[in-house]
């Protein structure tokens, strides 16, 4: 493809760029740039261009309240976000090099009407659209106030663009999905990937639809995507996550990795216990593990089954599949933060060996005495510290709760809204949906109380998965649980002499949950039980939607998004 082609994003400078992977350029109006996408062969190469997981980047674990990385904090839990921000101008960036690619495809695939039926057509620019709707969704419900064009624009028709009404958008990416999911695949044979097809165009319709607070569309798109009735939910909670586990039936959209493509998740020496290598730095916070319910449905301040000196016990089964439990084997070691436990067991030679995950003997260990379980296995110790799991974008899962939640927030509780969200939890407790004895089963109750119910059901659910963040921009929730201090564990001296000696260990008291599912540890913390690690801050005023990138405000005269 000798192609010089020019890197369009709304209101960027140029880039001059020649190259075969590079399909995320406007083409000059010369030589082959006016025959490309003449047949399938090429349409497909396009079409390709599209599924850079640049171009699919996921909200961040550690923008919320589910996570600590010792004491450090991140633009937007210290409040510090502007138009500057790295990630924000990046977003913006890729995201409309994307669009760009994907309005090439649509507006040049009928070069291909003398080889392709107007049916194969529909479909290469139905897989566009779905493409284009998914990164319009992610700028509206991130950025809001954005430029919307679905075609390619010359250099002066981009410096003068102007944002588009945000409801206008909404209807835009509607009517992609929409089409998309008329006439895309409905299902994929067992080795193909499951990229764009009807039902992902539905369940992602579905969750731009539930950020924007479209209940109606969110029920509707949601159900069609159920009643498909190709997705499952993958037997195994605890396995869903693993490398080894390829292509599941409960993924409705996402992406293979491959380390020997190089398109691998790395960073995996901050999950990994400092036994087995790693660094044991970014883990999951006080706030996530207490959310977890016991096993007889209740929180863990109201259910007589939870005991703080053994906090894993009695507790929803997702929480030690998310959680390391202290006391079992984790990546070939016993795991034990006890400050006491100065050698655990080595299970692979069955000797002991230093415990490097306890701050008594490693300073660094982690600083709350927890660690990220899901989807780590010892796989994240081969190969450089890169993985391959699947890149899940949305799985049935989340179809069925984003159901449940619309119909609740719509007031129509019905037997429907509770089988939803019992399908989640009867997988989590390894049981059929039937046997309701064998997991605490959601029985119909007030609006108010399936709206809680819901709401804790996806965070145990999703944890570590980029949800939890626009659960909290949507909820309205962020200036609450953000503007909290993340707590961890006293220093060693202090940890012994108030917490162990006394028998408190490990949880000295049971804080309170209020009716958000949001953990209170002030009683603790006053007593001199805990420490502070970080204080997290959120600015209500602008944070719940994101700046424009400075660059596109100065060269292009974008309005910034109110109070940046």
């Amino acid at each position: 493809m000798k192609l010089l082609k020019i890197y369009f994003y709304i209101g960027l400078t140029l880039l001059f760029l020649g190259s075969c992977g590079k399909l995320d350029l406007n083409p000059l109006s010369q030589g082959s740039s006016e025959t490309w996408n003449s047949t399938s062969e090429e349409i497909e190469m396009s079409l390709n261009g599209l599924y850079k997981l640049d171009f699919w980047m996921m909200d961040q674990d550690e923008w919320t309240d589910d996570w600590i990385y010792r004491d450090g904090l991140t633009q937007i839990t210290d409040a510090t976000l502007d138009g500057r921000t790295t990630f924000v101008s990046d977003w913006w960036k890729n995201t409309y090099k994307c669009i760009a690619r994907a309005n090439n495809i649509v507006s040049s695939v009928d070069r291909a009407a003398n080889l392709l039926s107007q049916e194969q057509r529909d479909r290469y620019v139905a897989e566009a659209r779905f493409v284009r709707a998914s990164q319009y969704a992610r700028l509206l419900s991130h950025y809001r106030n954005i430029v919307y064009t679905e075609t390619m624009m010359d250099v002066e028709e981009a410096l003068t663009a102007e944002q588009a009404d945000p409801a206008m958008v909404l209807q835009k990416i509607y009517e992609d999905y929409d089409f998309a999911a008329s006439h895309l695949k409905t299902s994929f044979s067992g080795s193909e990937i499951k990229r764009a097809s009807a039902g992902a165009a539905l369940a992602m319709k579905a969750r731009i639809a539930l950020h924007m607070g479209d209940w109606e569309t969110a029920k509707q798109a949601a159900k069609a995507c159920m009643d498909l009735d190709i997705y499952r939910l993958h037997a195994s909670f605890s396995t869903l996550f693993l490398s080894k586990t390829k292509n599941s039936e409960e993924m409705v959209f996402g992406f293979p990795r491959s380390i020997v493509l190089n398109i691998a998740k790395g960073d995996c020496q901050n999950y990994v216990p400092r036994n087995a290598g790693g660094w044991g730095a970014k883990a999951p916070s006080w706030d996530l593990f207490c959310a977890f319910l016991c096993t007889d449905g209740l929180p863990i301040d109201e259910s007589p089954s939870f005991n703080p000196r053994m906090p894993f016990e009695n507790r929803d089964p997702r929480c030690a599949q998310t959680i390391v439990e202290f006391q079992t084997t984790h990546l070939g070691y016993t795991y034990q933060p006890h400050p006491d436990t100065l050698t655990v067991l080595n299970v692979t030679t069955g000797g002991r060996v230093e415990n490097r995950d306890t701050r008594s003997v490693a300073q660094y260990a982690s600083f709350n005495g927890l660690l990220w379980k899901k989807g780590i296995d010892e796989d994240w110790l081969k190969n450089s510290w890169q993985v391959e799991p699947d890149q899940i974008i949305i799985r049935y899962a989340d179809v069925l709760l984003m159901y449940a939640e619309a119909k609740i927030e719509l007031g129509e509780l019905d037997a429907s809204v509770t089988d939803a969200i019992n399908q989640v939890r009867a997988r989590a407790y390894g049981v059929e949906l039937g046997n309701t004895q064998a997991y605490p089963a959601v029985q119909l109750t007030t609006q108010d109380q399936l709206r809680r119910i819901v709401r804790t059901e996806r965070r145990m659910e999703f944890a570590l998965e980029g949800i939890r963040y626009m659960d909290l921009i949507r909820w309205r929730l962020a200036e609450k649980v953000l503007n909290r201090v993340n707590y961890g564990m006293l220093d060693v001296n202090d940890l012994r002499a108030k917490v162990v000696q006394p028998g408190l260990w490990f949880f000295p008291q049971i804080p309170a949950i209020d009716e958000d599912g949001t953990a209170d540890f002030s009683a603790m913390y006053n007593a001199g039980l805990i420490k502070q690690v970080a204080t997290r801050k959120f600015d209500a005023t602008r944070q719940y939607i994101w700046p424009i990138p400075t660059n596109e405000v100065l060269t292009s005269g974008l309005k910034q998004n109110p109070n940046y």
